[in-house]
């Protein structure tokens, strides 16, 4: 394993209590892995996206048996499996974009996370395109990893949440997310009524709009989740989810937090593009979206909320479920419960029937329903 620059050092010195002790058991358990049970790293990418001239390189570096480099990877039947894995810290990772290489070293995690700069006589054609990742390992591990590159003359994109959004999951009950995440088969998990429709209305609208997933949920449960999305018929795209576990600042890491600097990062990348934003009220998605509408309302085409059904909300919480019927509130009155007043079209409703039923009162967002 590479060791980590002078300032990785510095920054793990310095860092969170829970974290140092997370660090100095990934580095234990890392060394015993390898030299006892020959565990190899390899390379889980994930989709990256960005622009002709610049894009974001995504993947994971894990230690693991050696079978699981040598032929077809099998599915993951149980999302506790997702889970077990050893990250590699501090490992270094060459990233080949068309004809741009660049050195980068994982993070604390494994993660690789990296904007590689294209030349500017050789930018990227829109559209999807692929990004190599090559460990420096002595058992180097190379992967391609998928990248969505969104042109500039692309004016619209779509960013979903994924839990009681896009896939059934009850998330605000602790136990049932957690039964939901670690155990149910992903073949088992349920998309909420009319939303691979809606999605499948808004792909045909825009064919070029991009679809961006943006969660709170662990990486770890990435290759689920794909398998889930394309079984159901949603659009392809990027996934932004996080991370368990403690950071350099806390033991937990806030979704809040990553939901909020990757919808503005999303908005400083793409300056072009206004964001239709989907999520539910289970937990801060109106919050955060009412926030970005208010802040960036040039970039920001409408807000869906989804409102959780009567029995969800029980589970949920102790509060009086919503009113199930559809509604499109247009700003400049303020949102329910108190939420930042800004001029974005809001749409709520209990599922995506509901939710297509308001945005069709959103001029140019949606395809006209397909004759039965």
């Amino acid at each position: 394993m590479s060791e980590l620059p002078g300032p990785g050092r510095a920054a793990a010195r310095s860092a969170h209590l829970a974290a140092r002790i997370e660090d100095r058991f990934v580095a234990a358990s890392g060394t015993v892995l390898r030299r006892v049970f020959g565990w190899l790293p390899r390379i889980e990418p994930y989709t990256g996206f960005g622009t002709p001239r610049r894009v974001r390189v995504l993947g994971r570096v894990l230690l693991g048996p050696q079978r699981l480099g040598r032929g077809p990877r099998q599915p993951v039947q149980r999302g506790f499996r997702s889970f077990l894995a050893m990250p590699a810290p501090g490992h270094r990772v060459v990233v080949t974009v068309g004809s741009t290489t660049v050195e980068t070293v994982t993070d604390r995690a494994g993660y690789v996370d990296v904007e590689v700069d294209l030349p500017p006589d050789a930018p990227l054609r829109a559209g999807w395109q692929s990004a190599t990742l090559r460990t420096t390992h002595t058992h180097a591990s190379e992967v391609r990893a998928g990248l969505v590159v969104i042109g500039d003359d692309v004016r619209l994109g779509v960013v979903s949440d994924i839990d009681d959004t896009a896939m059934v999951t009850a998330v605000p009950q602790l136990l049932v997310a957690a039964w939901n995440m670690l155990w149910v088969r992903a073949a088992a998990r349920r998309a909420v009524r009319g939303m691979p429709e809606l999605y499948e209305r808004l792909a045909t609208a825009h064919p070029d709009a991009p679809f961006v997933y943006l969660s709170s949920g662990a990486w770890n449960t990435a290759r689920t989740l794909r398998r889930f999305l394309a079984r159901h018929g949603y659009p392809p795209g990027p996934l932004l989810l996080t991370d368990f576990g403690p950071t350099a600042t806390g033991w937990f890491r806030s979704g809040r937090v990553h939901k909020t600097t990757s919808l503005e990062r999303l908005v400083a990348t793409f300056p072009q593009v206004r964001w239709l934003l989907v999520g539910d009220d289970g937990q801060a998605d109106p919050e955060i979206y009412a926030a970005a509408a208010q802040q960036h309302p040039d970039n920001v085409a409408a807000v869906a909320i989804r409102t959780l059904t009567r029995t969800e909300r029980v589970i949920a919480t102790t509060g009086a479920a919503k009113d199930d019927a559809p509604s499109l509130r247009p700003g400049p009155s303020r949102a329910p419960g108190g939420l930042l007043r800004h001029d974005v079209p809001t749409v709520v409703g209990a599922d995506g029937d509901a939710l297509a039923a308001g945005l069709e009162q959103v001029p140019g967002l949606l395809a006209p329903q397909p004759a039965v």
